[in-house]
């Protein structure tokens, strides 16, 4: 929202690769208020609880995906979650450490 993104990298989804669930944070609250954004104030960041979306996580290895297709359900739903919530499309995925690792969506 505040750099103009016109396209996002999701880098490292193969580190969530093992878990059961996904948790995201969606939402800022101070004394059940929204904030409209991450608070750089110290005093106001002690006192923020988080919203989150649980998402079921996909519990096997996306290493070896080189297509979008190739990733388990759940991931391909994680991501599209990510470009719902975010209004910007994801561009790029990340699966390992290698160049290779590195799918491209559009």
């Amino acid at each position: 929202m505040v750099n103009g993104f016109s396209a996002i990298a999701l880098t490292k989804l193969d580190i969530l690769d093992t878990l059961p669930e996904i948790k995201v944070g969606v939402a800022y609250k101070v004394d059940g208020q929204p904030l409209p954004s991450f608070p750089a104030n110290m005093d106001v960041l002690t006192r923020v609880s988080v919203d989150y979306k649980t998402l079921p996580g996909w519990c096997c290895s996306t290493e070896t995906a080189r297509s979008f297709e190739e990733l388990p359900p759940q991931a391909q739903n994680y991501i599209g979650f990510i470009e719902d919530f975010l209004q910007v499309p994801v561009k790029w995925v990340g699966v390992g450490k290698s160049r290779e690792s590195m799918i491209k969506l559009f």
